[in-house]
């Protein structure tokens, strides 16, 4: 039995999560929802062998190496990581997939998830899929439908037809709708026959390419040419050029609105988008106060709030219906149902300089966090990676905390161990880590 690619779309700016969420670390490279980043729930959903070939993933040129760390985490060596040059939303995504996938496995299906979504119930997923399988190999596109629960506006939404025949569960797909008004939203709810778009979808690799290049030609052109020029670095494949030059366009639009015989998976799966405070609220756990509290938190006479720190303790009194959220450098507090509301804040706090990325940053090899700075000097808590190694900048001075390893120039090695330390004079250009365990220092900088 063909085996289902899954495809793993990673790209976004994450600024609806602000401040936890960052345009350099977005939504899906967080634990937001449990121990684990979204990013790593989404992989390990289809991760079974028996079901799943190792996944492709999709993100930009500033996470690549945070999604690589992030796999590497959770044992899973991806089938390729691709680098887009420059995010064009999801149907290009896809069309990069189907046309890499063309020439190594053209009966494969493909699962594309994106990866910023929250599923609870991960057996209802596996049994949608299971069932969207049929109406795939069958050669339908096939997207998933969530059941929905209340008269959502933030959501869009499927129309089902009537059932498919010989295919159990399987519905066929009438129209797309946008988000709805409030009036609309509760005919959807009363009718029973509109489900909320989930935006995850299982495609047989030749159809979908075939129906992409007949209703969106510039798209498959692109992406034909981007595979031309892809450059293999270490264990990503970046994309050319070209891939610039493909129309931005969701695969909604571009294809499912076009196709006749799409079939919609209903499904009840606990599943989140997660695009607000207010709906990871609904997705954490809860105190008997009705309270999603992560983090160095009290509470008192508080009610039906999210209270998360990152950072500095956080003391709550008197509060309801309220998200605040602390990480080291910023501080959010908001009535948790204005979170339309985040975009300008992030607006206006790019224009302070507010920095793009959190203190902690993930490097090829391994992480650094700035621990202090000021106007002549910063201090960083390095993190190199077993077997990796990281470029010395000039003037550090670094204080060995933890591990073993080797400092290098041009040949010349010194070996290093807790306690040591390294003086800028020695002017070594090289730090490596030979040991089993990560190497961790203290750089001192004061030439920034």
């Amino acid at each position: 039995m063909t085996l289902i690619v899954p495809v793993v779309l990673c790209g976004g700016s994450g600024t609806r999560l602000w401040p936890l969420s960052r345009a350099l670390q977005p939504k899906q490279l967080l634990a937001l929802t449990g121990e684990r980043t979204m990013l790593q729930e989404t992989v390990l959903r289809a991760h079974d062998p028996s079901r799943y070939a190792p996944p492709i993933v999709i993100c930009g040129e500033d996470h690549r190496f945070i999604v690589a760390e992030q796999l590497r985490q959770i044992g899973v060596v991806p089938e390729a990581i691709i680098v887009e040059p420059i995010g064009r939303n999801t149907a290009p995504a896809a069309g990069i997939v189907a046309a890499h996938l063309l020439s190594r496995a053209p009966d494969a299906l493909m699962l594309v998830m994106p990866a910023d979504h929250a599923i609870t119930d991960p057996a209802a997923f596996q049994s949608a899929v299971t069932h969207g399988r049929a109406a795939a190999d069958a050669g339908r596109l096939v997207t998933f439908g969530i059941e929905p629960t209340r008269p959502e506006t933030g959501y869009g939404y499927l129309q089902r037809g009537n059932p498919i025949d010989g295919l159990p569960r399987c519905f066929a797909l009438t129209r797309f709708v946008e988000k709805p008004p409030r009036a609309t939203a509760e005919q959807f709810l009363a009718d029973g026959d509109h489900l909320w778009n989930s935006g995850i979808f299982l495609f047989p690799v030749e159809r979908f390419q075939q129906e992409l290049t007949r209703h969106e030609p510039a798209v498959v052109a692109a992406c034909e040419a981007a595979l031309e020029d892809v450059v293999r670095d270490t264990t990503f494949l970046r994309l050319g050029e070209a891939f610039r030059d493909a129309p931005s366009c969701a695969i909604d639009t571009a294809v499912m609105e076009r196709v006749a015989d799409s079939a919609v998976v209903p499904v009840t799966m606990g599943w989140s988008d997660v695009g607000s405070w207010a709906a990871l609220w609904e997705v954490r756990p809860k105190d008997a106060h009705g309270n999603a509290v992560a983090g160095e938190v009290i509470a008192i006479d508080v009610e039906g709030s999210l209270l998360r720190s990152e950072g500095p303790a956080i003391a709550a009194v008197g509060l309801r219906d309220v998200a605040v959220v602390a990480t080291r450098d910023a501080v959010l507090v908001m009535a948790k149902d204005r979170g339309e509301d985040i975009r300008a804040i992030v607006q206006r706090f790019e224009q302070a300089l507010q920095p793009r990325t959190h203190t902690i940053v993930q490097e090829p090899w391994g992480a650094s966090e700035i621990v202090d700075r000021g106007d002549a000097f910063v201090v960083r808590r390095l993190t190199i990676h077993p077997g990796a190694e990281m470029p010395a900048p000039e003037g550090a001075h670094w204080v060995v905390v933890q591990g073993s390893g080797r400092v290098a120039r041009h040949g010349r090695s010194v070996a290093v161990a807790a306690g040591n330390d390294v003086e800028p004079g020695d002017a070594f250009t090289q730090v490596v880590n030979d040991g089993t365990e990560p190497l961790v220092l203290v750089e001192v900088r004061t030439s920034v």
